[in-house]
């Protein structure tokens, strides 16, 4: 059987994320897929899930542009991406991001060419239980020509007509500064982020502000974030 089409994926992965994927299919046009037990499906996937240094890397793998499920004739309708990243020493201090890709039948009009996308993801920062400790969530954007974040998810629309033996580009960068989840919670000082006292995470600062302590992962009961004072 002759291969089927593909287009590489790549990504430029900063250190402590992976990015994997998640290719999805859908029935050709015309036909219906039926599964070995007699019931009909609109639905296929291939993951992709390569080994990943904690240092920054580089992945790629090869996305096939049909799938033959079942013995039924499918085309890539999307790819998916889930990206993680570590933000401290134990497993469960790690956070997940998407980011995903639409193929359109629209005709292009185009020479295909790599195509190149631009994201970047944020660490955000809130305390959490009883004892108030820190843990972080990622955000991660696009980005656009200047170089800032912007409100939309990493990905876009990819023509069918440009993928095959085409590269498509992931760049993902890590912000410099770290921000507060919910913002209106603390207070930024010259030498950081202060915690106002409250009774949820969710109001705002008093007005004067009262401050409270937190903790941080490694136990150390701190007033400012991240440059612990106490």
């Amino acid at each position: 059987m002759t291969p089927p089409k593909t287009f590489t994926f790549q990504a430029d992965v900063p250190e402590n994320f992976t990015v994997t994927g998640t290719a999805n299919y859908k029935p050709a046009p015309g036909e219906t897929c039926i599964s070995p037990s007699g019931e009909a499906f609109t639905t296929g996937s291939l993951f992709f899930k390569p080994e990943q240094p904690k240092t920054a890397h580089q992945v790629e793998f090869k996305v096939p542009l049909t799938d033959d499920d079942h013995g039924c004739s499918m085309i890539l309708r999307g790819l998916k991406l889930t990206i993680e990243g570590q933000w401290g020493p134990r497993e469960l201090d790690m956070g997940q991001e998407t980011a995903s890709f639409s193929v359109s039948d629209e005709p292009s009009g185009q020479t295909p060419v790599a195509q190149v996308f631009k994201g970047q993801c944020q660490w955000l920062f809130r305390t959490m239980g009883p004892y108030r400790y820190i843990v972080k969530i990622p955000k991660c954007r696009a980005l656009n020509t200047n170089g800032d974040m912007e409100k939309r998810m990493i990905g876009g629309r990819l023509h069918r007509d440009q993928l095959a033996d085409s590269t498509v580009k992931l760049v993902l960068s890590v912000a410099k500064e770290e921000e507060p989840y919910f913002g209106r919670s603390w207070l930024k000082v010259p030498e950081g982020w202060k915690l106002c006292i409250k009774t949820k995470e969710t109001i705002r600062c008093q007005s004067p502000p009262t401050f409270t302590d937190f903790k941080m992962p490694d136990d150390r009961d701190c007033t400012v974030y991240p440059n612990c004072t106490k």
